[in-house]
């Protein structure tokens, strides 16, 4: 049980750190938008390289924090139900829920990508637009790591929840521990 812990800890720890870095992307987005509309709207000049930077940051960013959001449970959830569950019933949805839509998932997103990732790194893609930016092969490359870092968030919610089944979410840090109706507000 303590080898499903460490796992918890070592996934949930990769994604915080991937997360944390990767959330800073928003802040180069919005400097880089906002350049280019005064840009446009000030200077009556435009490059297509710095709009394609702005889009493809975006694109990075939100494939990166996808495991961090799924850690934190920032996902789309049915609250009704899922919100006044007991541990254990929420324990159950997420072993359920991960083993029959996430990671089958994961797996499909995975098999469709890695031959457009590989044919983008091929020829070096580059964007489409003329005076666009080079390197659109990197950017893609971000969707084998959206489906890694969610699988791993996935075997994660798992190992977690096998915890919790077996009245082991002792083992858990308390950032991994499910939130009751008494703990929403100190989490």
């Amino acid at each position: 049980m303590r080898a499903l812990a460490t796992v918890v800890r070592m996934i949930s720890g990769l994604n915080a750190i991937v997360g944390n870095i990767f959330s800073w992307l928003s802040l180069g987005i919005v400097i880089i938008c906002f350049t280019v509309v005064v840009q446009r709207y000030v200077f009556a000049t435009s490059y297509v390289w710095m709009q394609d930077l702005y889009i493809w940051l975006n694109g990075a960013m939100f494939t990166a924090v996808s495991g961090f959001a799924l850690m934190r449970g920032d996902h789309v959830r049915v609250d009704i139900f899922y919100r006044p569950a007991s541990v254990r019933k929420k324990a159950m949805v997420d072993l359920i829920g991960s083993v029959l839509f996430l990671l089958p998932f994961c797996a499909v997103v995975y098999s469709y990508s890695m031959p457009a990732v590989l044919r983008a790194w091929s020829y070096t893609e580059g964007s489409a637009n003329v005076g666009g930016m080079p390197g659109l092969y990197i950017l893609k490359s971000f969707i084998i790591v959206f489906v890694v870092l969610l699988a791993l968030q996935g075997i994660a919610m798992i190992a977690r929840s096998i915890l919790v089944l077996a009245d082991r979410e002792d083992l858990l840090p308390a950032s991994q521990r499910y939130e009751t109706e008494d703990n929403e507000g100190t989490a």
